[in-house]
């Protein structure tokens, strides 16, 4: 069988012969050439002929169908269509399976089936009945997966059989797609938080429109500038045509930081409080990005994500969709790092202002806990959500030890300028999301009648 059009198949002829074509013969096929050889012995044995007759048949008949199916030359071009490509964990995709007779005969029976990944769920198989020449079959399947991550659909398989059943043989198509399964996004309020005021809003800061490195104010007059911008002082003093500079608004900026640490979270699956930290960081990156904000995806590697902005963040001239696509496809396969702690991610953030900065933090140590709360001095503000594995296990808010530990921990993020939320099992994000709002407005509240008095 050969194939052709959008994918084409392996064909293994020549790799084996009549070999490859017996290996084919199904468990019926099999019965029936044994039967054969069985009956074929007693008539030779007993000395009956007739018995000889039947035994020849049900030898032969086999090996007639596994030679017919395996000279016989189709056609045949496959397609897939994955919609959507990209999905949220727990949403449904569908799967589309188009196939087309291109050659001058009818098929016979073709058994259409797609290799997946079991988190996927169940392999799927479909009966394709005679397909006519130039005729086409499409079918369609659903997948779903409670994890994150990229899975590969494929390769795509035809199993050709006979009219008896006696034999089957598979060609293989050779091309795959890849289906992403994303975070869960939580969709967010509209809250303002603070530190949000150094880009859009009222507290919004203005920038200059400048055109490269080397521009002063006044600079040299370009094409297609405005004449009613010319700065007709300098213009008269450099002799020749000076404009004004430009005010433009500047981004609002937002970091959100991903902790990754292994030995920072406890438990897999997708209930997990690194499952939850990975939707969350979802959900405040589009939230951000659907708000008008330049976001940067960081982790506790001081890694960003690729394909970003000199800067890295995701700025004015990239799409949202795109930005967020990017983003989203990172965290889908993003995994636990082998880092110990916050040091690397810090350095990156004490290069320069980073607006707001959100970060979802697992078990925090003395050590880790004081690195993080020196973040705090180059952001605008910032909101820290902390699994922290005691409280994410339900223990009594009243028992001694570790929790002790804990909220002085936590402490030392608050005396440093953080909003802290702690994140019990099972919590919505949209509510801890208005809560942070709360005690930010608090905490800035706080602070003001302070500095007052």
């Amino acid at each position: 069988m050969d194939t052709g059009g959008t994918d084409r198949s392996e064909d293994d002829r020549g790799q084996g012969g009549i070999r490859t074509a017996l290996t084919g013969l199904t468990t019926r096929g099999r019965s029936f050439l044994a039967a054969g050889i069985a009956a074929a012995v007693c008539a030779y044995v007993l000395g009956q002929s007739d018995l000889l007759r039947v035994g020849l048949l049900l030898g032969v008949l086999p090996l007639v169908c596994a030679t017919v199916l395996y000279r016989t030359r189709y056609r045949v071009a496959g397609s897939r269509r994955l919609s959507p490509g990209r999905v949220p964990a727990g949403s449904e995709a569908r799967v589309h399976l188009r196939v087309e007779n291109v050659s001058r005969l009818p098929t016979g029976l073709l058994m259409l089936q797609d290799r997946v990944p079991y988190v996927l769920g169940p392999r799927p198989r479909f009966v394709l009945d005679r397909v006519e020449p130039g005729g086409r079959r499409e079918v369609s399947y659903r997948v779903r997966s409670d994890l994150r991550g990229r899975y590969p659909l494929g390769p795509l398989q035809l199993r050709l059989t006979d009219p008896f059943g006696l034999c089957e043989l598979t060609r293989s198509f050779s091309t795959y797609d890849t289906l992403t399964v994303t975070p869960r996004v939580e969709a967010l309020p509209p809250v303002r938080l603070s530190g949000e005021a150094k880009g859009y809003g009222e507290g919004r800061q203005r920038s200059l429109a400048l055109a490269g490195d080397d521009d002063v104010i006044p600079r040299g007059y370009r094409y297609g500038d405005d004449l009613r911008r010319v700065h007709w002082r300098s213009t008269a003093r450099y002799g020749e045509l000076m404009v004004r500079r430009e005010e433009q608004p500047q981004r609002a900026r937002c970091t959100v930081l991903l902790d990754t640490r292994g030995g920072a979270f406890e438990g897999a699956g997708p209930d997990s409080a690194f499952e939850w930290a990975v939707s969350g960081a979802a959900s405040v990156l589009v939230h951000m990005l659907e708000r008008g904000f330049s976001v940067r995806l960081l982790t506790d590697t001081g890694n960003s994500v690729p394909g970003e902005g000199a800067d890295g963040f995701a700025g004015a001239s990239q799409g949202t969709a795109d930005a967020a696509g990017l983003m989203m496809d990172t965290l889908a396969v993003i995994d636990h790092s082998d880092g110990t702690g916050l040091s690397r991610a810090y350095d990156v953030l004490r290069g320069g202002n980073e607006g707001l900065l959100v970060a979802f933090f697992g078990d925090l140590d003395e050590e880790q806990a004081t690195v993080a709360a020196k973040m705090r001095q180059r952001s605008g503000g910032a909101v820290a959500f902390v699994l922290d594995a005691e409280i994410w296990a339900g223990e009594p808010v009243g028992a001694p030890g570790p929790l002790d530990r804990s909220e002085e921990r936590l402490r030392m993020l608050r005396e440093a300028g953080w909003t802290v939320v702690n994140v019990p099992r099972g919590a919505s994000l949209e509510e801890l999301w208005r809560l942070a709002d709360r005690e930010r407005t608090g905490l800035a509240t706080t602070s003001g009648g302070e500095g007052a008095r």
